[in-house]
């Protein structure tokens, strides 16, 4: 059967004092609303109709990567006036599951749960007990069966006491909303259409209410102000640490260490404090992940070091390396076994071989170092003349001497040795010595 789902993402979002659609706020480096989407997308034979209207076009633009058909609300007159924008669009005789975006975090098993209690006869709502209540609307049950939504303003005294709340988060067949929503009424003390007034019709009609609960309340937490962004923010990054000491990573504090995309890891992982890992990162066994550093969209193969205050961004770190402290692989960067680059040293596009050495201050860019390569202190690769970019290669065995500037494109061959403070601007032959500098003058009893 084909689902259609309607994710409501039209609101100001005025708690949360941006400039910036409320939807587009991030958990874990990603857009709230993006974390519905992608969950969404997993239900077979879906469409996704995403219902915009305030910073519509930058909600568009952020997502322009899904196939989402936008529905726009001119007016922000309530969540059963939303849905309703949508309507022309949901296909006949579909089931319907109304999502939010800015509730990030309820996973696809609960939302195809709710799916399939879906029948001609019966919908489906999703509720949650909360120990605070306050602000929510109310579930309000008969003989166990669930008969109305109460609005918290809308709510007597009695009706206030009740700890059950509304998520918001419903499944109907697209039938029956097409029947009740051009019924509802906005004559209720916000002058909005309320989405949950068609319980009560259901109820009425003998549609069966069919109530489930979320594992977790944070499952269906919507976020209105920073301070709920920020607490689910940790919720979510604890449980993300859990799975990841379940699998055998061992973590110094569960409670520092970011993860904003996918992080895989190998068995007896080691990761420090005040861990970030961003994209697709890949750690093999016995890595040691130091404190303080970043890693995006990298692979970090079995028994590396990765020493405190690093960054490793899109690059590859074969098996026995040690980086670090303080050393920046960027994008295109590929150590071999056993490379080691020290402290204070970048690297951009570049191979540095099996057992090579990079061991301080030293930039090496566009550029292919071989085996048991040594280089010094201070070294650079002149990569760059201000328009083209060019390539350094140093073969297999070579030392180059600290302080010493390769102006590519240029060549040092294998076993050849480059004498420190040099300038190299033309190829250096297969074992040979270069050295390339002022002649020192000395000028004894000089006067300044």
């Amino acid at each position: 059967m084909i689902t259609d789902i309607v994710i409501l993402a039209a609101g100001q979002g005025t708690r949360m004092r941006s400039a910036k659609p409320k939807v587009l706020h991030t958990i874990a480096g990603k857009p709230m609303v993006e974390h519905v989407i992608n969950q969404a997308q997993s239900i077979p034979d879906s469409r996704i109709h995403l219902v915009v209207g305030h910073g519509a076009e930058q909600v568009k633009a952020a997502l322009s990567d899904y196939s989402v058909n936008f529905v726009t609300q001119s007016e922000q007159l309530g969540t059963g006036h939303a849905v309703a924008q949508a309507l022309p669009s949901l296909t006949e005789g579909s089931r319907v599951l109304i999502l939010y975006g800015d509730v990030p975090l309820t996973p696809a098993d609960v939302m195809t749960a709710m799916l399939s209690q879906v029948t001609a006869n019966s919908m489906s709502l999703l509720t949650v007990e909360l120990a605070n209540p306050q602000g929510y609307g109310r579930i309000v049950r008969q003989s166990g069966a669930i008969t109305a939504i109460v609005e918290h303003k809308d709510a007597s005294d009695d009706q206030r006491q009740i700890r059950e709340i509304n998520t918001g988060i419903m499944a109907v067949s697209q039938s029956h909303l097409a029947k009740w929503l051009p019924t509802l009424s906005s004559d209720n003390a916000q002058s909005e259409y309320y989405l949950t007034d068609i319980i009560a019709m259901a109820a009425s009609e003998q549609v069966a209410v069919v109530g489930s609960q979320p594992a977790f309340e944070q499952l269906v937490q919507g976020v209105n102000n920073r301070q709920q962004q920020a607490e689910l923010e940790r919720w979510y990054q604890r449980q993300l640490a859990e799975q990841l000491m379940a699998e055998g990573a061992t973590l110094a504090d569960p409670a520092r260490i970011d993860i904003r995309g996918e992080l895989s890891t190998g068995s007896d992982c080691f990761i420090d404090i005040n861990t970030l890992f961003e994209g697709k990162v890949e750690l093999g066994n016995n890595v040691t992940v130091g404190a303080n550093c970043i890693l995006k969209n990298c692979t970090v193969a079995d028994g590396s070091v990765i020493e405190p205050n690093s960054i490793i961004d899109q690059s590859t770190v074969a098996e026995n390396c040690t980086v670090g402290p303080y050393a920046r692989l960027r994008p295109g960067t590929e150590l071999a076994i056993g490379a080691k680059i020290g402290n204070f040293v970048e690297t951009k596009k570049s191979l540095i071989g099996e057992g090579a050495k990079v061991n301080h201050l030293t930039y090496i860019g566009d550029a292919e170092i071989g085996a048991k390569v040594n280089v010094g202190a201070g070294t650079i690769t002149c990569n760059y003349d201000g328009v083209n970019k060019f390539k350094t290669v140093v073969g297999s065995g070579a030392f180059i001497g600290s302080n010493t500037s390769l102006v590519a494109p240029v060549s040092v061959g294998e076993n050849a040795v480059i004498g420190a403070g040099s300038t190299i601007t033309k190829d250096v032959e297969d074992n040979a010595l270069s050295v390339a500098r002022g002649r020192q003058l000395t000028k004894s009893n000089w006067k300044k």
